[in-house]
């Protein structure tokens, strides 16, 4: 005994494709969704001000690099839990006017923004 089915092949596909990419949309929203929640941004004239959610993390347990305008977070080998990101910023930092802070799970980054220096040379007119 053979079975076969009534539609087409192409129509069966196109009933249910569309709810394969609505449920892989969703999944994709939630994951950056969840991300952009556990972390924060602002900025005055003088620093960026960084603020992300670091539950069971000791200070410790953290490295924090500064190069040019790149942050990059991430926790030492042995953290109870891993996290490696790196951010660029629109400016470069200046190291020497940072500062981290991590209390109750939430790590804060002030970051000075480093002050552009002019180059300009004047030529005399003759």
């Amino acid at each position: 005994m053979f079975f076969a089915t009534t539609a087409p092949a192409n129509l069966r596909r196109q009933a249910f494709s569309p709810a394969g990419r609505s449920l892989e949309r969703f999944l994709t929203e939630a994951q950056l969704g969840s991300r952009q929640a556990s972390g924060a941004v602002a900025q005055d004239e003088k620093s960026y001000t960084l603020t992300f959610d670091v539950p069971g993390i000791a200070k410790d347990q953290l490295n924090i690099g500064l190069e040019g305008s790149i942050v990059r977070i991430e926790t030492k080998e042995g953290a109870p839990r891993q996290y490696k990101q790196a951010y660029e910023l629109p400016q470069d930092i200046d190291a020497a006017s940072s500062e981290a802070k991590l209390e109750n799970g939430v790590l804060t980054l002030k970051l000075g923004k480093q002050v552009p220096v002019s180059r300009v040379t004047q030529l005399n007119i003759s």
